[in-house]
Parts: structure tokens; C-alpha cells; sequence
């Protein structure tokens, strides 16, 4: 699993799913969550943040810039290329999944969803990156 430290950036652009997926990471025993509302708030903060961002849990349809848009940028950034990424989104088409998948998520969750299932998806994603 990933240190309880590391930072994990949560970006929806409702703020009700950030609190419930920071509320969720803060149960699992993570103490360094920031947020972003939308794609534009979250590439400044994974350029800027400090310590870095370790983790990215992020909706798909938002504003400037969807997660499918992130994950795409991110990946192509040499910087930033293996930045451990989670999509949490209420998109369940099998499309969709696929779509997210070539883009470069390393998980994909569909909300509503648990602790636990979080918990379980966040050591996939982890597990993935080498850990």
C-alpha cells in the first residue's frame, strides 16, 4: 500500500464527492489530501505541489480539462509519466472503461462506492506502479 503520507490529490468538480473521497482516504489512514475542483486546478497542483502529489484520485466529466484530459497530460509529461492514477466516476459504459484504460489510468472505480472497495483499489493501482 502507499505510505500514509503520501499526497493524494482528489479532483471533482463537485465538492460534496471531494469531501466524501478525502473523508474515505482519511479512514483508510492518509494524512496529506488536497483538492481541486477541476483538470486546469489539478495540473497546476501536480506542477507545483510540495512535497509532490503521489497520487491522483480523479472524476471524469469536469470543467477545463476531464480526467481523461489529466491523465493524458500527465502521462505525456516525462515528469509526471508514472504518477499512480485512480478514476472514481460514476461512467460505467464499457467504452468509457476502455477509453480511461488506453489513456493511462492505472484503476478505474465506479462510485457510489466504499472504504474498503477504495482501500482495495488504491493497493491495485499501487501494486501496478511497483510497489
Amino acid at each position: 500500500m502507499f505510505k500514509l503520507n503520501t499526497r493524494i490529490l482528489i479532483v471533482d468538480e463537485m465538492l460534496t464527492m471531494r469531501k466524501l473521497v478525502s473523508k474515505a482516504c482519511q479512514e483508510i489512514g492518509f494524512t496529506d489530501v488536497i483538492e481541486a475542483s477541476d483538470g486546469a486546478q489539478a495540473w497546476q497542483a501536480i506542477q507545483e505541489s510540495q512535497p509532490p502529489v503521489g497520487l491522483v484520485i480523479s472524476d471524469w466529466g469536469m470543467p477545463k480539462g476531464t480526467g481523461i484530459d489529466l491523465v493524458r497530460r500527465i502521462r505525456a509529461d516525462s515528469r509526471f509519466s508514472k504518477l499512480p492514477f485512480l478514476m472514481v466516476t460514476a461512467e460505467a459504459e464499457q467504452h468509457q472503461v476502455l477509453e480511461a484504460l488506453k489513456s493511462g489510468v492505472d484503476q478505474y472505480m465506479l462510485r457510489p462506492f466504499t472504504t474498503p472497495v477504495l482501500s482495495e483499489k488504491l493497493e491495485q493501482v499501487h501494486q501496478k506502479r511497483g510497489g
